[in-house]
């Protein structure tokens, strides 16, 4: 699929930018765009792969013009660009807004424009009945990718939905590491918390299945392991010799809940098993392709997906994370 194939990734120079275009580079592309605004991560990437086929594009998915120059030509688009950080988003709503909404619509109209083949859109758990305005904007930006998905005959789009993605910038692995080498308390908002965790790579094998197996207008969704924070927070105070009492509750940040979601109750009745490892959610109104792609026996009979049905005990967290090479 992708080999001889011009790509581009928008938000490309991330944790999920970087493992995407190492796995795309070994299935031959022709080209692979970086399109970000951040020139200092763009020459720092550059250094790291040295390869004549990736192109890297100063710009800003705000930005029509720009983002319309560096989709010409482009056979498939993968949209990573996001403003992600929950609290910033409640602080500077507007800034989100351009970002994650507008954004988004730009990338929709020049991949429609040039008639790229599929657009990959990443969503968030946190767009399932959104509380927090980080949420509500990846779900007004999944909402334009599925409509986008009836506006053009040769273009297809399609979303994905992540997880809490561990040792990427700004996730908690990381973080309490660090505070915890530097003999720090570990700040948790509430005993209670779950999240659903998964690998860098697990995640772009997710975004890589979508683009070569959907028709165009579903939802992937990943089955992903969950954890209560708490206990992940014990585990690596436990491995690194510290005392639990280390942990300072602090109290739920605004836009935060307890427990995240994957497939809310109003998606269920079309969500289907893909395989042994996804869920896919068909639109509201799936097409004859849909339902002939998607036997109806393969519905998944479940009522949400929730990060609080199946939780890792500690013994599965620490072996999640010695995989993961998240503990030294």
């Amino acid at each position: 699929m992708f080999e001889a194939a011009t790509i581009l990734i928008t938000g490309g120079t991330g944790s999920w930018g970087h493992e995407l275009t190492g796995k795309l580079l070994s299935l031959q592309p022709k080209e692979i765009r970086i399109f970000s605004r951040n020139e200092f991560a763009q020459v720092r990437m550059q250094r790291t792969f040295d390869d004549h086929r990736i192109r890297f594009v100063i710009g800003d998915v705000r930005d029509a013009d720009a983002v319309s120059e560096a989709c010409t030509g482009a056979d498939y688009v993968f949209h990573l660009a996001a403003l992600k950080h929950v609290p910033i988003c409640e602080q500077q709503p507007d800034e989100a807004l351009k970002t994650n909404v507008t954004g988004t619509e730009n990338v929709i109209r020049a991949s429609i424009k040039h008639k790229v083949k599929k657009v990959i859109d990443v969503s968030t758990d946190k767009a399932v009945d959104p509380v927090n305005f980080y949420g509500m904007t990846k779900a007004f930006a999944e909402k334009y990718m599925i409509r986008a998905n009836g506006l053009s005959a040769t273009t297809r789009f399609v979303c994905i939905r992540g997880g809490n993605v561990l040792g990427t910038h700004g996730s908690v692995v990381p973080f309490f590491k660090e505070r915890i080498l530097q003999n720090k308390d570990l700040p948790l908002t509430s005993s209670e918390m779950t999240r659903f965790l998964l690998t860098v790579s697990d995640a772009i094998d997710l975004l890589l299945a979508a683009s070569i197996d959907s028709v165009g207008g579903e939802i992937f969704v990943m089955k992903m392991k969950a954890c209560r924070i708490v206990d992940l927070a014990e585990v690596m105070l436990d491995h690194y010799a510290k005392p639990s009492k280390s942990i300072r509750h602090t109290g739920i940040r605004p836009g935060e809940k307890l427990h995240e979601m994957l497939v809310s109750g109003f998606e269920a009745s079309r969500t289907y098993r893909y395989g042994t490892h996804y869920y896919v959610i068909l639109p509201e109104k799936p097409t004859a392709e849909h339902l002939a792609y998607y036997p109806a026996s393969s519905k998944a009979a479940i009522a949400n997906y929730q990060s609080n049905q199946s939780l890792m005990n500690k013994t599965e967290i620490r072996k999640m994370l010695l995989q993961g090479g998240f503990l030294d």
